[in-house]
């Protein structure tokens, strides 16, 4: 069954969509349809395109995370938005809720990942050790209720479950619904969302933000869902 994407903008070069929750970025094991394949099929079939569509995947999300992403268009653009990745001028900001209230209102959070492929987790490895690679994020806590706080955070490396083992292994503060890393009492409704996507347009060199609020029927999120619509709402592009 082919399911048409949620576009917030698109041109000749770029398309911005929403990814919801829980569907890869691009074909696994697992054979679930997947983002670049919908988002391909999509514009096969609305411009009657003949032969396969190009669809340049510049960044990733973590499955059970959704948010906004920007896909490629034509090679040209794929290659200039890989670059701007690969600089950080692409800014990736997350908001997500975790268990508890972080000892810093704002932290610079610098440590080394490595991930086991066997079960897909992820880990804090010494920065010597074969496979670790460095991650560095930055986050503000916005609010804290019902034992629960909400975070702004800043990606800068974008490494494998980055966000999560973060706030689970170096804060102990691990993210609403993340069985994985830490709440096995609320499993499937992982509260990380990426809700803003800054980047240079690869053509016209113009400033573009894409700022999308979460799907308040994660209760995490509706718990501050006025907080974070004015914190999306001062961000519209």
């Amino acid at each position: 069954m082919q399911i048409e994407p949620k576009i917030i903008y698109e041109d000749n070069h770029i398309i911005v969509v929403i990814k919801p929750y829980n569907i890869a970025v691009q074909e696994d094991s697992s054979a679930d349809l997947d983002m670049l394949t919908i988002i391909k099929e999509y514009i096969k079939e609305r411009d009657k395109k003949p032969g396969n569509v190009f669809l340049g995947l510049v960044h990733r999300l973590d499955r059970p995370t959704g948010g906004v992403m920007v896909f490629a268009k034509t090679s040209k653009a794929a290659s200039r938005l890989s670059d701007q990745l690969k600089s950080k001028q692409m800014k990736k900001c997350y908001l997500t809720v975790v268990l508890g209230r972080p000892k810093d209102v704002k932290a610079h959070l610098v440590t080394y990942l490595k991930k086991d492929e066997k079960t897909n987790t992820v880990h804090i490895a010494p920065q010597l050790e074969t496979g670790s690679k460095e991650a560095i994020l930055d986050y503000e806590l916005i609010e804290t209720k019902n034992r629960l706080s909400l975070l702004s955070v800043d990606l800068i490396t974008g490494r494998s479950h980055q966000i999560r083992v973060q706030m689970a292994q170096q804060m102990n503060t691990p993210i609403y619904g993340d069985y994985k890393y830490g709440d096995k009492a609320h499993a499937g409704r992982l509260a990380l969302w990426a809700y803003e996507l800054t980047f240079l347009h690869p053509i016209s060199k113009e400033n573009m933000r894409f700022s999308v609020a979460p799907d308040f029927n994660n209760p995490a999120f509706k718990l501050f869902e006025n907080t974070i619509n004015n914190i999306v709402d001062r961000k519209i592009r």
